[in-house]
């Protein structure tokens, strides 16, 4: 009852709907916040939320979801590299939607792949996530130096053929990568819940952030994602999720089932 408290109240003052997500998930991370703050109840957690200056953003980066690798799922970017990017080939510019891309990990792991595919000239990619901290991390394209070397494995299970740090810059604590990989990436803040389409899109890919949704929500985000993808275009999902028991399934063929890559009809 008090978590509804909570998320009523977020979304009254400040338009941030976290209605529609799964309870169990959530009801950890606002667990995690009391327990990080010492305070008693949730109640006086919204109460800190509502009268104290920067405490929303505190808890906003508590509630997002912003766990994300470079190349995750490698096989999915080895299917995508094989068997979608022959088909983009004859469009005369390409869209690419990251609906959810956390801190950009797979923004740029994408941009690499259309580059090694000669097709960057004519590809652009929007990059937008509800947290405005993780959509201005992943416009500075500087990662931990720690982790390149899983980012390395993922990459070349992911198909790709250079050698990885070709694409990056480091010093001893991140790794930047190079500027030509950020010029047709367009960042922006956007939330899934409550904003609209802003364009129509050949590739979307929201992967790995409607298993946090409850199942109206899902529908809903379906539907804004449906009316944003252009007459035959790729939708991908997360390994754990698929549209095919959604309503909207029934305008969609499934392109690679077990990448969860689907076909608008």
């Amino acid at each position: 009852m008090e978590i509804n408290l909570l998320l009523e109240g977020l979304y009254q003052a400040y338009g941030y709907d976290f209605r529609g997500y799964v309870r169990a998930s959530l009801g950890r991370r606002i667990l995690n916040r009391l327990r990080a703050e010492r305070l008693p109840t949730i109640t006086a957690l919204l109460d800190k939320v509502l009268h104290e200056k920067g405490y929303l953003e505190r808890l906003l980066n508590d509630l997002s979801i912003r766990m994300t690798e470079m190349y995750r799922d490698p096989g999915f970017f080895a299917a995508f590299r094989k068997e979608v990017v022959p088909l983009l080939r004859e469009l005369p510019e390409i869209r690419i939607w990251h609906a959810g891309c956390a801190t950009g990990e797979e923004v740029y792991s994408m941009a690499i792949l259309m580059l090694e595919e000669g097709l960057a000239d004519k590809t652009t990619i929007y990059a937008t996530d509800m947290n405005e901290k993780a959509v201005e991390a992943a416009q500075k394209g500087a990662f931990p130096l720690k982790k390149m070397q899983q980012y390395t494995k993922n990459y070349l299970k992911a198909g790709g053929e250079k050698a990885f740090s070709e694409y990056y810059t480091a010093d001893h604590q991140s790794a930047y990568f190079r500027p030509c990989l950020v010029e047709r990436l367009i960042f922006a803040q956007h939330n899934l819940v409550t904003d609209g389409s802003f364009n129509e899109f050949h590739v979307i890919l929201c992967r790995n952030v409607l298993i946090y949704f409850d199942n109206e929500l899902q529908q809903q985000v379906h539907r804004l994602l449906y009316n944003s993808l252009a007459d035959h275009g790729f939708m991908a999902l997360g390994s754990k999720e698929s549209i095919l028991f959604m309503p909207q399934g029934l305008n969609y063929e499934e392109f690679n089932g077990p990448e969860r890559i689907y076909r608008k009809k």
